[in-house]
């Protein structure tokens, strides 16, 4: 067995931070932003959330109908749109599909909005159907780490419209539990916490290997983990960790 000590600051890193009108963003981290797509390189995701997309397009042979719209935002450019689409469009309407700035994913790096490719494509609403390729990028998301962020009849919870178009990479086996119980990203985070860390693990089986995610608390600063065994932590940015284990 070895030894980790979990730095409380990393709360608020890592693929899992709930970003909304409630939780900011409060920290940035090294990893390196690249190409969403090879087409697009000024359009940016996170490493890892970059290569599995690529492997998602990949295997739906997507690359030609579907293009990146948006991806990382600087503040700057977060607040601009903000501020463009409150002139053009009116409040509501803002509220509605826009984050307030320092409050959006698209400054973790780790979402993207998607479009149908055509010759005119809406930067806020990217047109985006749930038919053919699109559809087909749904079916596989999950697979892949990747949410669709903001489904319809979940705005009270997520407190932003709906938007076909907006996905959000979680991770692996994250997304997959949240897509087979139907449950958004603030949903997600009061389901791990009924799964305390050595105490009720949510175990599943992926194959002959298990996975065993569970929650500590912020004031949780070592577990143990035994040795050779893959794993992930991730900060939650509200107020503790969620540690995934392959066994």
């Amino acid at each position: 067995m070895s030894i980790m000590t979990l730095d409380p600051e990393q709360i608020h890193k890592g693929n899992l931070i709930l970003v909304n009108q409630e939780y900011g963003i409060r920290a940035t981290w090294e990893e390196p932003l690249i190409p969403a797509f090879d087409t697009a390189p000024d359009i940016l995701l996170r490493r890892c959330a970059s290569i599995l997309l690529q492997q998602l397009m990949q295997e739906i042979r997507g690359t030609q109908s579907i293009v990146p719209v948006s991806g990382w935002r600087s503040g700057e450019e977060q607040q601009k749109i903000w501020d463009d689409t409150l002139r053009e469009s009116g409040l509501a309407f803002t509220r509605k599909f826009v984050a307030i700035p320092g409050h959006s994913e698209h400054q973790t790096g780790l979402a993207i909005d998607l479009g149908l490719k055509q010759e005119h494509i809406d930067f806020i609403c990217p047109d985006f159907p749930d038919t053919g390729i699109c559809h087909s990028f749904r079916l596989k998301a999950a697979k892949y780490g990747f949410i669709l962020r903001y489904p319809a009849g979940k705005e009270q919870i997520t407190g932003i419209g709906h938007e076909p178009w907006h996905f959000r990479y979680v991770g692996i086996p994250h997304a997959q539990i949240m897509e087979d119980n139907k449950l958004t990203l603030e949903e997600y985070m009061e389901f791990i916490r009924l799964h305390p860390y050595r105490d009720k693990e949510y175990r599943l089986q992926n194959g002959i290997q298990e996975i065993a995610v569970s929650f500590l608390d912020k004031n949780s600063f070592e577990i143990e983990l035994p040795d050779n065994h893959p794993y992930t932590v991730s900060g939650n940015n509200i107020d503790g960790f969620i540690l995934t284990e392959w066994r």
